[in-house]
């Protein structure tokens, strides 16, 4: 779509702003507003903790997603390591940066005393929102995109900044996961009027999430991302079934410890 928004060519050097980092920006703003907003309106806390929770957000999330898009094709990638740098502010894993920011956030959390659960399910809430900004960089930049496809829905690249094949009709699976993570929002905003437990909204997401990215990575056309049964089972898909498995198994263990609900 727009690789690039714009380039100021006011130096001797112009400089290219990137549609990706800019929706990274612009969703981490948006997420630290609602958690900031949130932790002082439910659990009364301050501002500044919430400053240092983002920070710790950020650095997980950075180097959790460079370290798993890395080792995606590490033979690539460390051989010459240079290759490294020369892919260092583009392409993360989403789920390389959750598995990092999970528990920089309870590390944080019980560093400051803070109640576990209910933060949960607010950095979930966050964390759909800055997601969703993602993904939307995502399908600007022509990263994650998807497979060839001969069908109504499609989508087609044809800047030559486009990560994404160009001038070929894709999957559009970057508008797959947003719609994935609207629907997914919508959900969570409807169990948060009637909740049952504390970190059933965080649970929720992080099931919904993987089932859905289970289904999506059907359609993905960047094989880059690496499989672990080759053209059957991606890493994200098998990421996918031990989060579906774990975070149901801790789902099922909260609910059946919560008081039921009233007739």
């Amino acid at each position: 779509m727009h690789p690039v928004l714009f380039t100021i060519d006011w130096f001797e050097n112009p400089i290219s702003i990137h549609s990706y980092g800019v929706l990274i920006a612009l969703g981490a703003l948006s997420g630290f507003s609602y958690a900031s907003f949130a932790a002082k309106k439910e659990l009364e806390i301050d501002n500044q903790v919430m400053q240092g929770l983002a920070r710790i957000i950020i650095i997980a999330a950075f180097v959790g997603g460079k370290v798993f898009y890395y080792f995606e094709d590490p033979e690539f990638y460390f051989s010459p390591p240079s290759n490294m740098l020369h892919n260092f502010r583009t392409g993360f894993v989403f789920y390389g940066s959750l598995l990092f920011v999970i528990p920089s956030v309870i590390w944080y959390v019980r560093k400051y005393k803070l109640p576990i659960m209910p933060m949960l399910d607010i950095v979930a809430i966050a964390g759909i929102i800055i997601h969703s900004f993602g993904r939307m960089g995502c399908f600007l930049a022509g990263c994650c995109y998807g497979k060839e496809t001969t069908g109504p829905i499609f989508v087609e690249f044809t800047d030559a900044a486009a990560v994404a094949p160009i001038n070929q009709h894709l999957h559009p699976t970057q508008l797959y996961s947003i719609a994935l993570l609207l629907c997914i929002f919508i959900i969570v905003i409807m169990f948060k009027r009637h909740q049952r437990f504390q970190g059933q909204l965080f649970f929720i997401y992080i099931m919904l999430y993987a089932l859905g990215r289970g289904v999506i990575e059907i359609f993905r056309g960047d094989i880059r991302r690496g499989f672990i049964i080759e053209n059957v089972l991606s890493h994200s898909q098998l990421i996918s079934l031990l989060l579906i498995g774990v975070m149901g198994f801790f789902y099922i263990k909260l609910q059946r410890k919560a008081p039921k609900a009233s007739e």
